[in-house]
């Protein structure tokens, strides 16, 4: 057995239903009526993950920017950098709530601060975070789906087909092959 098959066959809950039930996947009552396995497709996602502390670290980030305060303030510093003041008389709250929303973004490395005397200045941490909120505002202006990347950079790249296996014939009902 390949050790990707292994390691997945290995995972807490893995052959388990999700409501963690005790009957093993593939047994009478299961949801998905296919089950099948993929072990090409599985290795090639598999070179591809990265370490769980990573998707928890990115997990962080998108909950930090599920807070509209927090958006609105990323949003405001696309423009350029703004001070505490600045921030919280555009945003319409308090100088204490501004800082430490500022407190939260600048842990998870999405905003950067600049001192001038008692003065500290915020902007955006990089062309990164940059390229994130411009992507899911252009996102929000685009009810079907259908608007052109922004500056013309970002293409979608279709998936190939995945070849028919054995006793195949195409995909079948859903979408799915059987």
């Amino acid at each position: 057995m390949p050790p990707y098959v292994r390691r997945i066959a290995t995972l807490p809950g893995a052959g388990r239903p999700a409501d963690g039930g005790s009957a093993p996947v593939g047994a009478v009552g299961d949801d998905c009526p296919v089950r099948v396995l993929h072990p090409e497709a599985i290795a090639q996602a598999q070179v591809t993950l990265r370490t769980d502390a990573d998707y928890a670290d990115l997990a962080e980030t998108f909950r930090a920017l599920g807070d509209a305060s927090r958006s609105k303030i990323l949003h405001a510093l696309l423009s350029g950098e703004l001070c505490v003041c600045d921030l919280a008389a555009l945003i319409g709250i308090s100088e204490s709530a501004i800082s430490q929303h500022l407190r939260v973004l600048r842990s998870l490395r999405i905003v950067r601060h600049r001192k001038v005397g008692r003065v500290v200045y915020y902007s955006l941490e990089d062309a990164c975070i940059r390229a994130l909120l411009a992507i899911a505002l252009t996102h929000l202006d685009d009810p079907v789906g259908v608007s052109p990347p922004p500056h013309g950079r970002l293409t979608a790249v279709p998936l190939p087909p995945r070849p028919a296996g054995p006793g195949e014939t195409g995909p079948g009902e859903h979408g799915v092959r059987p």
